[in-house]
């Protein structure tokens, strides 16, 4: 198998698994029990919180536990809208942003608030000079990924947080692809708000995290009882954050060990080796300002589907067409329609996501078997050639 959909999830990392697993055995205490058992969690949990916490350069009272960052993009962006909405109703993100970010503005919208989204450019930056054009007295909240599950392209976070301290708007950052690979510095950063995914960087699914800065109010989203302060009640899955709070503590070894710089160095090869020896491929997003594993090609005149599967067949190798969130939809990607490619190239965007685990031997067999496989899909469309000229705006990247 060559696992090339890091972005999707990452393996659990051994550690982790080792870590977690007590957790399923003799420490299976409530953490809101008084005896021992529940001491024993309550105190693993709180392991847990100021490892993430570290890894942000964030305060453990400033973590918050959650299913993940579905759960926490919801519980920051209806929180805040619930928050408030006495001072404003006016809410902005970008028009790339995940569908856990996009739903929940919908379902705002549908109760009165006035979501509008802001242009990205051709390779999927966020357009700062719309977003100050389009901020107004009534703007309460703005929310922006880190970086584009789909292309890489990281935003810049701190340009638009100094804008909106400025004119006293709240700021939330979806990290889930960022956290782990680069450094994410929620006080650099300047947000007000980041939700992350612990299996997007080696730890298990099902656990997350929300950071709300010290001094920032808003709503309870899931309420019950009165674990972690009231601000999510249930009883927390505790083996599970363990294992986030130990992978917390192997990303940041692992970028200061330059692990991460590795990928980088692939994510390259491959990119050079790619457009190099596959005609009409181009790279979607930013060609530097990305994340280390994240590359996204169209390939004109085939689509992104039948690639994958082809090359799954021929080497086991696993990719994606975009989100792993939006699998199985026919539609071309908003995000590659966004950043200005016509419908046939939006649906031949295929995301290749490296990982720690990438090796160079098996960046090399996916680009021996490429140019093949992209020349015999095409082969099955007569009018594909055609496809080879044109087919991008101007502009796009």
């Amino acid at each position: 198998m060559i696992y090339l959909d890091h972005a999707a999830t990452t393996p659990l990392h051994p550690a982790v698994l080792d870590a977690m697993m007590p957790f399923f055995g003799v420490r299976f205490g409530n953490p809101s029990s008084l005896h021992h058992l529940g001491r024993d969690a309550k105190f693993a949990l709180e392991r847990a919180r100021e490892q993430v916490a570290t890894l942000l350069n964030a305060r453990p009272t400033e973590i918050v536990f959650n299913s993940g960052a579905t759960e926490g993009n919801n519980h920051a962006l209806k929180g805040v809208a619930s928050q408030l909405k006495a001072k404003g109703r006016h809410i902005l993100a970008s028009n790339i942003e995940h569908d856990a970010v996009l739903h929940p503005l919908q379902s705002l919208a549908k109760e009165g608030f006035d979501v509008e989204f802001v242009p990205v450019d051709s390779q999927g930056i966020l357009n700062l000079e719309a977003l100050e054009s389009m901020m107004r007295p009534d703007t309460i909240l703005v929310s922006l990924m880190h970086a584009n599950n789909e292309l890489g392209t990281i935003q810049p976070v701190e340009a638009v947080s100094a804008l909106c301290r400025s004119r006293g708007v709240w700021l939330h950052v979806d990290a889930c692809q960022t956290v782990g690979h680069i450094t994410v510095d929620v006080k650099a950063l300047g947000c007000d708000l980041l939700t992350l995914s612990a299996h997007k960087f080696y730890g298990p699914k099902g656990a997350g995290a929300l950071y709300i800065r010290r001094g920032v109010r808003l709503e309870t989203l899931v309420e019950g009882g009165h674990q972690q302060k009231g601000r999510r009640a249930g009883t927390e899955n505790v083996a599970a954050i363990v294992g986030m709070g130990v992978a917390c503590d192997l990303a940041r070894t692992a970028m200061e060990n330059g692990e991460e710089a590795g990928v980088v160095a692939l994510r390259e090869r491959f990119i050079d080796g790619v457009l190099n020896s596959v005609e009409g491929a181009y790279l979607n997003g930013h060609p530097t300002q990305r994340v280390p594993g994240i590359v996204n090609f169209s390939f004109a005149g085939i689509e992104g589907e039948g690639l994958i599967l082809e090359l799954d067949a021929k080497a086991g190798m696993c990719a994606s067409t975009g989100s792993a969130c939006a699998a199985g939809s026919l539609d071309p990607s908003p995000t590659l329609l966004a950043i200005g490619l016509e419908t046939g190239l939006a649906r031949a965007g295929t995301r290749f996501s490296l990982g720690r685990g990438t090796t160079e031997a098996e960046i090399d067999e996916v680009l021996r078997l490429m140019p093949d496989v992209v020349e015999s899909l095409r082969a099955l469309n007569p009018a594909a050639r055609a496809a080879l000229v044109g087919g991008r705006s101007d502009d796009a990247g």
